[in-house]
Order: C-alpha cells, then structure tokens, then sequence
C-alpha cells in the first residue's frame, strides 16, 4: 500500500522462487529447478542464477553471483525467511542468523536483514521482481518458439541474456547505484559444509540422510566432505578423490557401479539380493542383455553380467553397450566373450623393429685403446 523510498547502494533483496512451471527441458528431458533471484533495491538491477534447492549453499552461491555481477557490494542484505539463513531460538519466536550465513555476511561487510514470517511482502522488490522475471522468461521463451534446450549452459546463457536486456533499461540509476556500492572483497568466500564421515562396509558413505557409493578400496577409511550447492567434493587426507552431484532431499541415493563392481564379480552371489541391484544397470541394454542371459542360461547369467559390466567398468561403457546393442539384435549375445570379441583392440604404442640397428663401436674402441687422446 504504501511506496517505498530506496538509497542508492542501501540494500540488495534475494529469494528463491520455482521454475519448473515455466516448462524448459534439456535435451528433451524436464528441467526441475529454481531460481535465485536478486534485486538492488534503489535500480532493481537483477541477477539470476539456477539451483536446485534452498540449502544454505545455494544463496551463498547465489548471492556471491550476485554481487560479482553488480561488481560492488551494498549495506545490507535482505532475504525472506529462509531455514538456509534463519534458525529459530525457541518457542517465543525468537530467530537468529545461522553461523554459517552469519560469516557470509562478515566476509561481505553487510547487515543482515529478514522479514517476519509469513510477511513476504516486506521483500516486496524481490517478490514482485520474481513474478515479473518469470513473466518476462515466458515470453521470451514464446518468442523462442521453443522450452527445450541442447544442455543446461545454453539455458542458463539465456537467462543471462535476458537479465542483461532487463538490465540495460536500468542503466541510469544503476550507474548512480554503482558509485556507491562498496567495492568487492579480494576473492569470494566459497563456504561449504564440512564433515568427516567413514566409508563403511558396503562402499557407501552417508550425508546428510542420503546414500553415496565411493570407490571400494575406501571401505573402512575415514574420508572429508565438503558440501557444496550442487556436488560434494571428497578428500582422503589433503588430497580430492572424488566429486559427485549431490542429491536434492533426504532418504535418496546416488549408487555407481563402477565403485562396487570389483567387489560383485567376486561375490556373485549378492548380486540377486542386493539393495541397490537397479544401479546395476547403467542404460536400458544392460537391463535387456540381463534379461536375456537369465532366460538363455539362468545358472549362469549373474556371473556372466557382472563380468559384461566388470568389462564395461574397465573399459568403456559406450562401446560395451554398441556391442550388446548388436549382439541382442542378432540373438548371439551367449555371455562375456560374445561382448568383448566385438570390442576394438587398442594397437600397440610400441614400434615395431623391421630391421636390427647397426651400431658403430669404432669410438668406444680407440678410447680403451688410448688413441683418442693421440
């Protein structure tokens, strides 16, 4: 109701908001994902960056974006009321900031601001922008005259394409704006969850309610792991071993075959009952190459697929899978020598000698002899 007075540099406002409404695919498949959206109040200059959960990493993420795209820093920031930033002290009501968001804020030199719960429109330039962003994003995808996107780069420049023609009718207060925003801290602060968890005897590790297989040679080992918006980064010692996508919700799993196929193909026999047996079967001709072994040869088709995928882990998962593609065609897959009779021989780096080298030792000779110094 009542319009707002804004200082130039006073404040930036961010929130996530949903735009799997918006109907955008990758190659063909669903995009299910946010955005987090940034506004300087005084220009509403914008900022937007993909995500794909309002976890802690994703504003820090985020909000650095942000900042480095407004190339300078403002006063205060202003988000809604996000368990990311905000954690609740008791009955009464009583919030604060969390330690990690409360650091994030220190590396930039702003304060810290949030509305009341509930009271979203005391964000109110985010929260109208978010409506306007996506309304503006609709039609330029219209005007596209497609949702569909060949990878998630080319998507994500086309929204930067669109905040920058958004932008530029900005320009003159936003150059004001810019005079006065704080200029950037030397690097980005990049925060993370850390914790040490240890690999346990089924090759997988858990984080945060979700399961992770590792490579096996790590069981029992005690590796750290950084959480990051979209991956986790794991260390044994100093050294990075492994980043993996992380998963977005609680009781999920990411399981590789790869990491506990050198364990199956010597145990077959857990292969049946395993919990994690639909991992197993990196593509749909895997799933069908099993089938068929087990209707050919049922006493000996877990061991054959596990070696097939053994081959397919050592080797390469694309030209085992081309090869299963031709042999299931034909009716000739009979096991794991049909498959690996058909995949192509690397050649010998060595060069083949046509002729034995004639050496000439006369040198060596005179130098026994005393002669080279004659």
């Amino acid at each position: 109701m009542f319009e707002q007075v804004h200082e130039p540099a006073e404040a930036i406002q961010s929130d996530f908001t949903h735009a799997s409404e918006l109907g955008v695919t990758i190659a063909g498949e669903p995009f299910a994902h946010l955005l987090f959206h940034s506004v300087l109040t005084y220009s509403n200059v914008e900022a937007v960056n993909v995500c794909f959960s309002e976890s802690f990493e994703a504003l820090a993420e985020g909000l650095e974006a942000a900042l480095a795209s407004f190339g300078g820093v403002a006063r205060m920031h202003r988000t809604d009321n996000l368990s990311a930033a905000i954690r609740e002290l008791g009955r009464d009501g009583r919030r604060d900031f969390t330690a990690a968001y409360r650091a994030l804020l220190e590396h930039y030199g702003m304060v810290g601001s949030t509305n009341h719960p509930g009271e979203s429109h005391q964000n109110g330039d985010v929260e109208s922008s978010h409506g306007q962003f996506k309304r503006a994003l609709d039609q330029a995808l219209r005007l596209r005259g497609s949702r569909d996107f060949a990878s998630r780069s080319t998507y994500e420049q086309f929204l930067a394409e669109l905040a920058r023609k958004r932008n530029a009718t900005r320009a003159q207060r936003f150059g004001l704006e810019r005079e006065r925003l704080r200029p950037l801290p030397p690097a980005p602060l990049l925060p993370c969850k850390e914790l040490v968890v240890k690999v346990n005897r089924f090759s997988l590790i858990r984080v945060q309610s979700n399961a992770y297989s590792v490579p096996s040679r790590l069981i029992g080992a005690k590796v750290r792991v950084r959480i990051r918006a979209e991956t986790l980064e794991l260390y044994h010692g100093v050294n990075l071993i492994l980043r993996l996508p992380r998963l977005v919700g609680r009781n999920r799993s990411r399981i590789d075959y790869r990491h506990v196929i050198w364990s199956l193909v010597r145990k077959p026999g857990a292969f049946m009952a395993y919990k994690y047996r639909e991992e197993m079967f990196p593509s749909l001709v895997f799933r069908r190459a099993f089938d068929a072994l087990q209707a050919q040869t049922p006493a000996k088709a877990v061991r054959e697929y596990l070696r097939l995928l053994h081959l397919a882990a050592s080797t390469s998962e694309a030209e085992v899978g081309n090869a299963l593609e031709l042999l299931l065609a034909d009716g000739r897959l009979t096991g794991f020598d049909a498959c690996r009779s058909l995949l192509p021989r690397a050649e010998s780096d060595f060069a083949q000698l046509t002729s034995t080298p004639v050496v000439d030792l006369t040198a060596y000779d005179r130098l026994i002899a005393g002669g080279i110094h004659g």
